[in-house]
């Protein structure tokens, strides 16, 4: 009985199949299931970071403008830094480096190939623009987004799995990602129907766990001036570090270490200098989401501030009975 009870799990839990397709045509235009993931995680981001910074005071879609701005930078950058990480695949004797109407070029990031690393760097520089354009703090900003980015990541990795890439190294567990001895990722010498660590699952997981961490976190330590943005760097970049170091797909490699773990290990020196620092130079809570100086005109234009993430010390506003008050003091004096 109980090994018809372990061969029932077995086979229900034998592996994990790979889509048979990744993209949908309508006519000659075809759509890639990796770019809808991709283009669902920014919304989803977008709503969620426009929802807390509207509760810290800010005016509502004021994300849109800074996005204007963050969101084309982080997807330049985000090739700009898969391409020099991944030199060799384009430059050299017959590849096609610059000719965008051949395949293989450094132009062609519809044949997939960004880094979230790249990512993080040009959108980092974006949204500082973005937030001297509209008087946001830069900080108070990259708080906000920080969970609603691990969340968007985790649906970016959802795009990996369509295009059957970035898995890990094989495995006989019974969540073995199911790889076609096809595949030009597949590694030679490998028999047919070897099973791989769906690493892209395992990140998934560990993201939407640490979106859950980040939300707990920033309400029951009221992490703000950019010290969630570091515990977020931290969660990231730990969990990075373990799933590069496992995954089979090529990369450079500097000192032993893939150049992304390098680049997990950085962030997670970056997010603990953040914490630490911005503990010691602003021990209080912001007075603000906005510069000084920088606050909207129309003091009806922001969304009410009744959160624990959320310090308001500006003056109160008299009522029409105080108003009254002070004016009848004043007749009489």
């Amino acid at each position: 009985m109980t090994s018809s009870v372990e061969s029932l799990l077995h086979a229900v839990a034998a592996s994990i199949p790979s889509p048979p397709i990744n993209e949908i045509q309508l006519g000659v235009l075809h759509i890639k299931f990796y770019a809808l993931c991709i283009i669902a995680g920014i919304i989803v981001a977008t709503l969620l970071t426009n929802y807390r910074l509207s509760k810290r005071g800010a005016e509502r879609w004021v994300v849109i403008d800074i996005c204007l701005i963050a969101v084309p930078l982080a997807l330049i950058f985000a090739r700009a830094y898969h391409v020099l990480t991944h030199w060799s695949f384009y430059v050299g004797p017959g590849k096609n480096t610059w000719n965008p109407f051949q395949p293989g070029s450094v132009w062609a990031i519809w044949e997939g190939g960004i880094a979230i690393y790249g990512a993080l760097i040009g959108g980092a520089i974006g949204a500082y623009l973005g937030c001297r354009w509209t008087g946001i703090r830069f900080w108070t900003f990259a708080d906000a987004l920080a969970p609603g980015l691990i969340i968007a990541q985790a649906m970016g990795r959802l795009g990996n799995y369509f295009n059957h890439e970035l898995f890990g190294l094989p495995t006989n567990l019974p969540w073995g990602l199911e790889i076609e001895s096809t595949n030009p990722a597949f590694p030679a010498g490998l028999a047919p129907g070897t099973l791989f660590h769906p690493t892209f699952l395992y990140e998934m997981i560990w993201n939407l766990i640490g979106a859950a961490v980040l939300l707990w976190a920033g309400r029951r330590f009221q992490l703000q001036w950019g010290r969630l943005f570091g515990l977020y760097l931290i969660w990231y970049g730990a969990g990075r570090a373990v799933w590069e170091s496992i995954r089979i797909d090529p990369s450079d490699v500097f000192l032993g270490l893939r150049t992304n773990v390098w680049a997990a290990l950085i962030g997670v020196v970056v997010g603990v200098v953040i914490m630490i620092v911005q503990k010691r130079r602003h021990p209080g809570f912001e007075a603000s989401p906005y510069m000084p100086g920088r606050e909207p005109e129309r003091k009806g234009s922001v969304q009410s501030q009744d959160t624990p993430e959320y310090v308001d010390v500006s003056e109160p506003e008299s009522t029409p009975a105080q108003e009254t008050e002070a004016t009848s003091s004043l007749a009489a004096k």
